[in-house]
């Protein structure tokens, strides 16, 4: 709403129309306090704003008076309100240009297609000869600026479409402000307000763009209201139609381990590591946790004092259950730790297939494979290996994952 607001000030910003003058005086007190407020709530810059201003009166000029391929350049003072404009020329050197006297048709045929040559438009170029006598240090591509002539008939039609252009511009400029903002947050965890629940997907207002967490980013049995706060992870920011859309999701296994890194100032350091996460959204979750320094206990790092760390990231999960291991380089060790609570017997290693065979007792087995193979399962997530439960019981039975 305050960008509508914004923008309506803006476009109320009419031209004092002035005979024989290209000097418009804008109503600067209106102008002055739009720039203010786009710079103090949307972040868009004072002198980005002043570049839009000036590229759309020079597009509004060239569409009135302008020639075919003529750099025109519109020069806003900020304090008088005043605009003059300008013509640019580039300066060129005859040997790199077609020129008009050139009678070879096919040869500027073949040379345009080869791209080595470009024709002589006078209202753009300029030959180096000729740019010498004006400024005598000219050199090629420098630019040769001269004052355009007044129009007493600059008009309404102009204005009107120097400020639509301005409006536009307003758009991309904050279009741009916010993606800068919300690009440097990606990865991160962010919050917002619900604003709406349709078709399964929760729509929240982050203040400058609207985040939406799909119903596969949500945690299953979740329920938000509108007005209620939600945290979420911000793992895409795209543009559409409609704006800027941040990609949020509470089922993320990125969410877990940035919700431990807020709770774990040992990982914010460096000093413990995140190695591998598996998880299934409000069920369960296994995180992998290292440290190369042997001062330091990984998993009591996450645990905190009395459990209050991981009570909190559980809390936040709607009491999801999280398994934390330590992570070890020898696969045999790692998913045997992966697998916990159960016991393990032995393991058997199947490298070029990356395979796991995982002897349990029977009275471990069903401990190994969790309830509907949701440890197992969760297991082979987290170490990247497949395994299977076989039983050393006389009736032996196996799970594979």
């Amino acid at each position: 709403m305050k960008n509508l607001a914004i923008i309506s000030k803006f476009a109320s910003i009419s031209p004092h129309y002035k005979v024989n003058t290209i000097k418009y005086m804008f109503d600067l007190k209106v102008i002055h306090s739009v720039l203010q407020q786009l710079e103090e709530e949307r972040g868009i810059p004072k002198a980005k704003m002043l570049e839009a201003i000036e590229l759309a009166l020079a597009t509004a000029y060239k569409k009135e008076y302008g020639k075919k391929g003529q750099i025109v350049r519109a020069v806003f003072d900020n304090d008088s309100g005043k605009v003059e404009f300008y013509q640019v020329k580039i300066v060129v050197d005859e040997s790199k240009v077609i020129m008009e006297d050139e009678e070879d048709e096919q040869d500027i045929k073949n040379m345009a297609e080869e791209n080595i040559r470009v024709r002589f438009n006078p209202e753009h170029h300029m030959l180096l000869n000729d740019a010498k006598k004006i400024k005598k240090d000219a050199k090629l591509d420098d630019e040769i600026i001269f004052p355009l002539e007044e129009k007493g008939d600059y008009g309404r039609i102009a204005a009107q479409t120097a400020k639509q252009v301005i409006i536009q511009k307003i758009r991309e400029a904050e279009k741009t402000s916010v993606l800068g903002e919300y690009a440097a947050k990606e990865g991160e965890i962010v919050s917002g307000t619900v604003q709406r629940v349709e078709r399964g997907a929760i729509f929240v207002d982050m203040g400058r763009a609207m985040g939406i967490v799909s119903y596969e980013d949500q945690i299953p049995n979740e329920h938000y209201k509108q007005g209620e706060r939600i945290r979420a992870y911000l793992y895409a920011v795209e543009e559409s139609p409609k704006g800027i859309l941040l990609k949020l999701s509470r089922s993320h296994p990125k969410f877990l381990s940035k919700l431990f890194e807020v709770e774990a100032p040992e990982i914010a350091q460096g000093v413990v590591e995140v190695k591998a996460i598996a998880r299934e959204a409000g069920a369960r979750s296994k995180i992998a946790v290292f440290s190369s320094d042997s001062h330091i206990d990984p998993i009591g790092s996450l645990v905190g004092q009395r459990g209050v760390r991981v009570s909190t990231v559980m809390s936040e999960l709607a009491g999801e259950k999280i398994d934390i291991i330590q992570w070890n380089e020898n696969p045999s060790v790692f998913i045997q730790e992966s697998l916990s609570p159960a016991k393990i017997q032995k393991i058997d290693l199947n490298t070029e297939e990356k395979r796991a065979t995982v002897h349990v007792s029977e009275d471990q087995q069903s401990l190994a494979i969790g309830k509907g193979g949701q440890n197992v399962r969760l297991a082979a997530k987290l170490t990247g290996w497949k395994i299977d439960i076989q039983s050393t019981g006389t009736k032996s039975e196996a799970a594979s994952v």
